[in-house]
């Protein structure tokens, strides 16, 4: 059994632990939005750096005792490597940014919104970059999809710009991420430090300046923003497993468990108004993933059974 850190960055072939990493990060990420709500008195960019900064620690932990902090030296060393690192860790903070932003400022339905696309844009990518090719069963379930995520957009009073932010930023991610010839928590945490001494400029600015919110004296403020960096780190790290072992066609569809996840946040805890649209295109999306992983599981089953 081949170990995820030693996965080729480029996998043709869906295997059961992919997709075990996967689901868990997108159920993990469905929830994250009550924890962001919490958070919402603060400016994005300062949520933002706290998400990097107590992810450093988690992910070097978990280097650590597993052993492979040589690959991240490495990389750290290697200049074509260490770029590549800088685009993902670019992509991602503006990703953070757009989706912390939409939850504080009561647009969470956007935020669910645009990762309903991302899958789509996903697959486009997929076949577009990586000549990936998708059978009459996965075709059929994107299609459904698709007319799942049109009725969304059309139903959406007003343009929504977030969603098209988060599509955009995501889907170049995992492009990105995919063709990062590093192992994925390695990867994770070589983007993290990219990123650390930016953020922690930007922390100490705003506690000079008396606008930060951490260690001013409210015990609840600074353990969440600490806490930032377990729901940042535990699920992207479960996303990059499930990235380097899943073909990127797959980790698009599974990524609608995340946005129905988060549009049942929004309306049931957040309260955000629902219309006939979204009740028509809930349906539609699971359909499109009953078809989509029902196929999946087939092709795993039928490759498992094959004589090696």
């Amino acid at each position: 059994m081949r170990n995820p850190d030693t996965q080729p960055p480029t996998q043709d072939q869906d295997t059961p632990q992919g997709l075990a990493f996967a689901l868990g990060a997108y159920i993990l990420w469905g929830f994250l939005p009550l924890y962001m709500k919490a958070l919402s008195h603060m400016g994005a960019a300062e949520v933002v750096a706290h998400r990097i900064i107590w992810s450093v620690p988690i992910a070097l932990v978990v280097l650590i005792a597993t052993r492979r902090t040589g690959a991240l030296r490495e990389a750290l060393r290697n200049p074509r490597m260490l770029g590549m690192g800088c685009v993902t860790a670019a992509l991602i903070s503006i990703n953070w940014g757009i989706y912390v932003w939409a939850i504080s400022v009561g647009q969470t339905v956007d935020a669910a919104i645009g990762y309903y696309i991302n899958p789509l844009f996903s697959i486009f990518l997929a076949a577009l970059v990586l000549g990936e090719r998708l059978s009459r069963a996965q075709l059929a379930a994107i299609a459904v999809a698709g007319v799942a995520v049109l009725v969304l957009i059309v139903d959406a009073e007003r343009t929504p710009w977030a969603a098209f932010g988060l599509m955009l930023s995501w889907g170049f991610y995992a492009l990105a991420k995919k063709s990062l010839p590093i192992g994925p928590n390695q990867g994770f945490l070589l983007e993290v430090l990219i990123l650390l001494a930016p953020s922690l400029g930007y922390v100490v600015w705003l506690g000079t300046t008396g606008e930060g919110h951490f260690a001013t004296g409210d015990a609840f403020d600074t353990w969440m923003l600490v806490g930032c960096g377990l729901v940042t780190a535990v699920p992207l790290m479960f996303y990059a497993n499930g990235a380097k072992l899943l073909r990127l066609s797959t980790i698009g569809i599974l990524q609608y468990i995340a946005p129905t996840m988060i549009f049942l946040v929004a309306i049931f805890v957040f309260d955000e108004p629902v219309g006939r649209a979204r009740m028509v295109a809930f349906p539609l999306i699971w359909l499109a993933l009953v078809i989509y992983t029902t196929s999946m599981v087939r092709q795993m089953r039928a490759r498992t059974a094959a004589p090696r």
